[in-house]
C-alpha cells in the first residue's frame, strides 16, 4: 500500500509519513518523502522550483513505529532508532555511531517531541534532522506542527 504524500507547508499539522532506514549507518532525511531532492532545504541554492521561504516547525513528533500494511496498522520497530543532526562538520561519520550528531535514541514504540517552549518564537528546520537505525526497515513516523 502506498503512503499519501502531503505537501502541507502551511500546517498547522503536516504528517511527513514513515521515514524508513534501508541501510543501517546511512541516515535518511526526515523530509525524504516530501522533498527528496532537498529543493526547499535552506542549505540549497534557491532554484525556480523552490518556495520563497522554507518550512519551520514549532514541534516535530517522532514515533518509533512502522506501518505493517495489515491489522494492526503499526508495529514497534525491531531495534533502536536514532534521530541525528545532519553532519555539517568535516569530522565524524554523521550516523548513529557519531555521538556528536545523535539528538535522541528511541526505543521501539517510543514517542519523542522535539519542541520549543510556549511563547517562544524559535523554530526547527526539519531539514536539519535525519533518521538512522540498527535494523533495516525500521524508522520513524514523523509529524511537523507548524506555527
Amino acid at each position: 500500500m502506498a503512503n499519501s504524500v502531503l505537501k502541507d507547508l502551511q500546517g498547522p499539522d503536516w504528517p511527513l509519513g514513515f521515514v524508513s532506514v534501508t541501510t543501517p549507518g546511512t541516515p535518511v532525511s526526515i523530509m525524504t518523502n516530501v522533498d527528496a531532492s532537498g529543493v526547499n532545504d535552506p542549505k540549497t541554492l534557491t532554484t525556480s522550483g523552490s518556495n520563497e521561504y522554507t518550512v519551520r516547525a514549532q514541534q516535530i513528533i517522532f514515533q518509533a513505529v512502522k506501518p505493517t500494511g495489515s491489522s494492526p496498522a503499526y508495529a514497534n520497530n525491531s531495534g533502536l532508532v536514532y534521530l541525528v543532526r545532519r553532519n555539517a562538520a568535516i569530522q565524524g561519520s554523521g550516523n548513529r555511531a557519531d555521538a556528536g550528531v545523535v539528538v535522541k535514541v528511541l526505543v521501539p514504540g517510543e514517542t519523542f517531541f522535539l519542541a520549543v517552549g510556549p511563547q517562544v518564537n524559535d523554530a526547527f528546520s526539519p531539514y536539519r534532522y535525519s533518521v538512522d537505525a540498527d535494523t533495516s526497515g525500521d524508522g520513524l513516523q514523523v509529524t511537523l506542527l507548524i506555527f
